[in-house]
């Protein structure tokens, strides 16, 4: 049987059939004396319990769990979801059960209609609808696992419960529904669990306890596997108990050190990448502190939340990475800042824009608290904290970072290398500085001039690319020859911190060009240290060279990415309006994302906060949504090029129709 590779790896196992269908609630009328009111209670209680669930498992996972889990819970408390359900139930008699499926059931059929990434999303909402009833019922969300490993199949999964996977137990996971873009799909992902989705309905019809090969790299089922296969799922099983028990220490067949660091956004995910044996962290993000907030964070309250990550890092490296803002990640603060030295702050592509420590030329205070901050935490930490910038593309620019760094009183500053003008100047670039550290997403962005925001197409996003890869060995080239015309003895050092780092093929070949470290998520560094340990240094360059004059290496992992996938960070602007209470404006879509999916959900969570009531209309299709539904937002379909209408009235309608313009246009 086939479907859709959607993570990578292959199982052999038993069958495990999951259901996770729930009945559908009878059409009948609520008896004639029930009273709606109390009906309507039942509905907001039990999407409340919901919501409660999905929340706590969202504070317990980290990474993109975390941010899935909460998405899905900012669905079962939606506005618009409530709303049609409290009406279906006062006007049309009918049950909390059947309101909640009639409710949830045209939401669905909006999204599925868009189709693509969008039409993926209509399983979380159907999600969403199932546990709301099976609350009202009083009836289990969950399912019963056996107690020994299995082949999980599934009509369909949703991601609270892939997301609740014993990775001990399930082999690998099939179902007939999804793409590679779903939730449950990149949760396989992260978790490393195999993955074919989009199969035959068949696969459902196999006797539970069959033993079947699963290969989720071909996106391959066999019910009658062969000594080929079974020992290919052996390598595979055996690769990745290796890979759970990793030592710590990343380093080739011949003994060359490759260190095996850790990407983190949060103290949860510190504690995450501690746990699974990082040798540190060669990406800390910031920007969790300074997101969804109105006012900067003080230089406490940053001390204090950097002081609690570096503490699970001790005598271990920290690479922490300064605010990286821009259009695509807006902040109020930035933004006052920018309009007040008169700056251009329409940006129909963000990621040719004023982000990064471009910020620092109008909003030089900002990365100055941060470097206090930082200063303040690492005197009291006996982690090695490291500090570098995002977006340096000059040599004047990492000078002028290195020296804010010195000021500080912090001892090792570094640039992120994400262009290719960084890379091909890294002699001159690197020279202020003592390490770069290459983020491949971007650097394959603008490299290949393709959006790494839209779905792959040919290879256009893989970090594989020969260019892609002649650009990262020419920045290993320039560090030496930093350190040879400096003489500063400081031994430049050149990592990766990008999506090519956690591809075991692609590490080897990172390895062989000479990079000294690698950082990925948590749950990536056995699979790279099991894959490293099978070369020596010498294999590893000829793999390298092979790679650059060769055509695409095609990284499983990164090409099968969501286009939402690296935009975990992204939040929607807050418009600082005021004053007007019934605001209109017809505004043209010139986001490069488009006003659905992750921007949407996140503009429809900042337009909650707000004190105004927001419709916005597509202009093309008549679709209207609630600017505080999420739902509704993500339905509505704007792409790139279209047109919406907006009208906001309330105390704050002014700054509601600021956010959602900037929302579209990409103005901070």
């Amino acid at each position: 049987m086939r479907g859709i590779g959607a993570s990578e790896g292959c199982a052999l196992g038993p069958v495990h059939h999951v259901d996770r269908s729930i009945a559908e609630p009878a059409a009948d009328p609520r008896p004639s004396e029930s009273d709606p009111t109390a009906e309507v209670t039942r509905f907001t209680e039990a999407a409340d319990a919901v919501t409660t669930a999905l929340e706590t498992a969202a504070s317990n996972a980290s990474g993109e769990a975390a941010e899935i889990l909460s998405a899905t819970a900012q669905m079962a408390s939606d506005p618009a979801l409530a709303e049609s359900a409290s009406r279906l139930i006062r006007d049309e008699n009918l049950t909390a059960e059947r309101a909640a499926w009639v409710a949830a059931g045209q939401l669905r059929e909006k999204l599925e209609s868009l189709g693509g990434y969008l039409g993926e999303r209509a399983a979380d909402v159907a999600d969403v609808r199932d546990r709301i009833i099976a609350s009202l019922r009083g009836e289990e969300s969950s399912f019963e696992s056996p107690d020994e490993p299995f082949v999980l199949v599934a009509e369909s999964l949703s991601p609270a419960d892939t997301a609740d996977l014993d990775t001990a137990l399930v082999l690998a996971l099939v179902t007939v529904q999804g793409g590679p873009q779903s939730h449950s799909a990149i949760l396989a992902r992260a978790l490393g669990i195999p993955a074919v989705v989009g199969t035959d309905p068949a696969i459902t019809q196999i006797a539970a306890g069959t033993e079947v090969f699963v290969d989720g790299t071909e996106g391959t089922i066999s019910t009658e596997p062969g000594d080929e296969e079974k020992d290919r799922a052996a390598q595979w099983q055996a690769n990745r108990e290796q890979a759970a028990a990793f030592s710590g220490r990343g380093e080739l067949a011949c003994g060359h050190r490759v260190q095996l660091l850790a990407n983190i956004g949060s103290a949860a995910d510190a504690e995450a990448a501690a746990k699974a044996g990082a040798e540190g962290a060669g990406l800390l993000r910031t920007e969790f502190l300074f997101l969804d907030r109105a006012d900067e964070p003080s230089v406490d309250e940053q001390a204090e939340v950097y002081a609690a990550i570096f503490a699970h890092f001790a005598g271990k490296p920290v690479v922490i990475r300064t605010l990286d803002a821009g259009s695509d990640k807006p902040m109020p603060f930035i933004t006052a800042a920018q309009r007040s030295e008169g700056s251009k702050v329409s940006e129909p592509n963000p990621a040719l824009g004023m982000r990064g420590f471009r910020t620092h030329s109008f909003a030089p205070a900002v990365l100055e608290r941060q470097l206090q901050a930082i200063a303040q935490a690492a005197q009291q930490s006996e982690a090695e904290v490291k500090v570098m910038a995002p977006m340096i593309t000059t040599a004047d620019e990492a000078a002028e970072f290195a020296s804010l760094v010195t000021a500080a009183g912090l001892e090792t500053a570094g640039i992120m290398v994400e262009t290719p003008a960084a890379a091909l100047c890294a002699a001159a670039t690197l020279a202020p500085v003592a390490f770069a550290s290459i983020g491949t997403n971007d650097l394959t962005q603008y490299t290949l001039a393709f959006d790494r925001e839209l779905p792959d197409y040919g290879g256009l996003q893989s970090s594989g690319h020969p260019a892609v890869l002649s650009l990262i060995g020419a920045t290993v080239r320039g560090a030496e020859q930093a350190d040879a015309q400096t003489g500063d003895g400081k031994q430049r050092t050149v990592g990766v911190c990008g999506e090519a780092a956690a591809d075991p093929r692609l590490a080897v070949i990172l390895a062989g060009l000479g990079v000294t470290s690698l950082s990925m998520s948590a749950p990536a560094l056995g699979r790279v240290a099991a894959k490293l340990a099978e070369v020596t240094l010498a294999e590893a360059r000829e793999t390298a060279a092979e790679a650059l004059s060769g055509s695409v290496v095609t990284a499983a992992v990164t090409a099968q990415d969501s286009p939402a996938d690296d935009t975990a960070d992204a939040e929607a602007p807050t418009a600082s309006g005021a004053g007007e209470t019934d605001v209109r404006r017809t505004i043209e879509v010139t986001a490069p994302t488009g006003l659905h999916a992750r921007p949407a959900a996140v503009l429809a969570k900042a337009l909650k906060a707000l004190d105004a009531s927001v419709q916005i209309t597509h202009a093309g299709s008549g679709n209207t949504a609630d600017g505080s539904s999420v739902m509704e937002m993500m339905a509505l379909g704007a792409d790139p090029g279209d047109t919406i209408d907006v009208q906001a009235t309330g105390p704050a309608a002014g700054e509601a129709v600021e956010a959602v313009e900037a929302a579209a246009t990409g103005d901070t």
